[in-house]
């Protein structure tokens, strides 16, 4: 079991999708209850963010405690700079028991 698994749970990549920056937009536009989770930090949330976006610092010591308090009903689609962080993000919390889970491939740098 690595580090991560340990703290957050298991993770299963096989449970959200990587998706382009456009059809990111368009599930977002489509999915009226979808919420949109940008996982950086404070100051690069403060730097611009996307329309109607939540910020939960994945780096934040509450991340898990902030996920769990969820609804693991809904659609989230999940972003970050490069991907990476709300990919990491998608499996912590897909080994948490969420299925409706979608990750920006490239993060807002491919947009």
């Amino acid at each position: 079991m690595s580090f991560f698994q340990s703290l957050f749970g298991t993770t299963s990549s096989s449970k959200y999708q990587n998706i382009r920056a456009t059809e990111f937009l368009k599930v977002a536009e489509e999915t009226p209850d979808a919420i949109v989770i940008d996982v950086r930090t404070p100051a690069e949330f403060k730097g611009g963010k996307l329309p109607g976006a939540k910020n939960i610092d994945f780096f934040s010591k509450d991340f898990t405690n902030q996920i769990d308090k969820l609804d693991k009903d809904k659609t989230y689609l999940l972003y970050c700079r490069s991907g990476n962080r709300s990919g990491q993000a998608c499996n912590i919390m897909a080994g948490r028991g969420f299925t409706k889970l979608y990750n920006m491939a490239g993060g807002v740098m491919s947009m």
